[in-house]
C-alpha cells in the first residue's frame, strides 16, 4: 500500500510552490500596474484563485481521484495527447528553470556579484534533482520543514509597525493604474502552483480534505502576499514604490541588528528554500507528464535529463531582465493551462458520463 500524503503537507507544500522571489518585487508591481492602493486587488486575485481550485475540485470529484494522465489517455488518441504532452513538459520545464536563474541572478547581485550565475545555477540544479529522484512524498516532507524555516520571517514586518504611514494609503483607488489587463496577469502568475494539485490526484486519500487543503495553502499565501504589500504601501510613498526594483529587499534592509549586519541578505538566502521547492515541484510536473511518453524510462535518468535540458536552456538568457520577460510570457501559458486544463478534463470528464449512461 502505497503511503498517502497528509492534508497539512498538501496545503504547506502549495504554500511553497506559489511563493517565491516575486514576492520582493510584488509591491512595485502593484504600484505600477494597479495604481493607488493596488495591494486590495490582491483580494480579487485570491478569489479567481479560489475558483480554479473549486474547477480542479470538480475534476477531482468527477474523476474520482483518478491521475488526469489516465483520462486524458482513455478520451484521445496519441496524435492529440503526445503534442498536449510536449506543451505541458515544455512550460514546466521552462518555468522550472528560470525561476532558479531568475534566484540566482538576484542573489549574484546583493552577495556574490564575482560568482558566475552557472555555477550557482548549477548548485540549486543538483539540490533540485537530489529532491526529485525521492519523489512527491518526500518532496512535500522536506516543503513542510523548509516551510518552517521561512514562515516566521514574517514576523519581521513588526519592526515597521511604528513607521507605517496610514497618509501613504490614500483614498485614491487604482488611480495612475498603467497596463491593467496584461499587468495583471503579471501579478496573477505569483499565485501559480496551485495548479499542479492535478498532478497529487493519485497520491492522496480520496476525501475533500484534499482540496480543502489546497484552499489553504493558497490562502497562507494570499495572507503572506497581503500583508507584506500592505506593509510596504504603508512605509513608502506611492512613488517611492514605483521606482523601486526590489521593494521588499530595501525594507528588510532597514532592520538592523547589534549581532547582524545585513538581514535582508539572510532574509533572501532563506528564500532559496521556496524557490527550490517551486522548481522542484514544476521539474517532478514535467517528469511525471514524460513518464507517460515514455514509461519504461529509469525515474532518475528522466529527471536527470530534464535537470540538464533546463540547466542547458537557462545559459540562453544571459541578464536579469531577459530572465524575468522569459518568465512573464511562460506566465501567462501557465495560466492558460492553470485554467484550460481543469476546463478540458471536466469536458472529457462530462462526455464519457454521458456516453455511459446512453450505453
Amino acid at each position: 500500500m502505497k503511503e498517502k500524503l497528509y492534508p497539512f503537507h498538501v496545503s504547506l507544500l502549495v504554500y511553497m510552490i506559489q511563493t517565491g522571489v516575486i514576492i520582493f518585487s510584488l509591491p512595485r508591481l502593484l504600484a505600477q500596474h494597479m495604481g493607488y492602493n493596488g495591494w486590495i486587488t490582491l483580494f480579487a486575485y485570491t478569489g479567481v484563485v479560489m475558483l480554479n481550485i473549486y474547477l480542479i475540485s470538480l475534476v477531482y470529484r468527477l474523476s474520482n481521484g483518478k491521475s488526469i494522465f489516465q483520462i486524458i489517455e482513455q478520451a484521445l488518441p496519441k496524435v492529440i495527447v503526445l503534442p498536449l504532452y510536449f506543451i505541458l513538459v515544455s512550460v514546466w520545464t521552462m518555468l522550472g528553470c528560470l525561476v532558479a536563474k531568475q534566484y540566482v541572478f538576484i542573489f549574484q547581485a546583493f552577495v556574490f556579484p564575482t560568482t558566475h550565475p552557472m555555477f550557482m545555477k548549477f548548485l540549486v540544479d543538483v539540490l533540485a534533482y537530489l529532491l526529485i529522484i525521492k519523489g512527491i512524498y518526500n518532496i512535500s516532507k522536506a516543503a513542510t520543514s523548509f516551510f518552517w524555516l521561512v514562515i516566521w520571517t514574517l514576523l519581521l514586518l513588526l519592526f515597521f509597525v511604528k513607521n507605517f504611514q496610514w497618509v501613504n494609503l490614500t483614498p485614491f483607488f487604482f488611480q495612475e493604474s498603467t497596463d491593467f489587463f496584461l499587468g495583471g496577469l503579471s501579478i496573477f502568475s505569483s499565485f501559480l502552483g496551485y495548479e499542479l494539485a492535478l498532478l497529487l490526484f493519485p497520491y492522496v486519500e480520496k476525501n475533500k480534505s484534499f482540496i480543502k487543503a489546497v484552499h489553504i495553502g493558497n490562502l497562507l499565501t494570499a495572507i503572506t502576499y497581503i500583508t507584506v504589500s500592505l506593509t510596504c504601501f504603508g512605509f513608502y510613498s506611492f512613488n517611492q514604490l514605483q521606482g523601486m526594483k526590489y521593494p521588499v529587499i530595501d525594507l528588510l534592509a532597514q532592520i538592523k541588528f547589534p549581532f547582524v549586519e545585513r538581514v535582508d541578505n539572510i532574509i533572501f538566502s532563506l528564500f532559496l528554500f521556496t524557490t527550490l521547492i517551486t522548481i522542484v515541484a514544476y521539474i517532478w510536473a514535467a517528469k511525471e507528464t514524460v513518464h507517460r511518453v515514455i514509461p519504461r524510462a529509469n525515474s532518475k535518468w528522466l529527471a536527470g535529463t530534464i535537470v540538464g535540458i533546463a540547466f542547458a536552456v537557462a545559459w540562453i538568457p544571459d541578464v536579469l531582465n531577459e530572465v524575468e520577460l522569459w518568465i512573464k510570457y511562460l506566465g501567462y501559458m501557465e495560466i492558460g493551462i492553470a485554467f484550460g486544463l481543469p476546463l478540458f478534463l471536466l469536458i472529457i470528464l462530462l462526455l464519457s458520463k454521458g456516453g455511459k449512461k446512453h450505453v
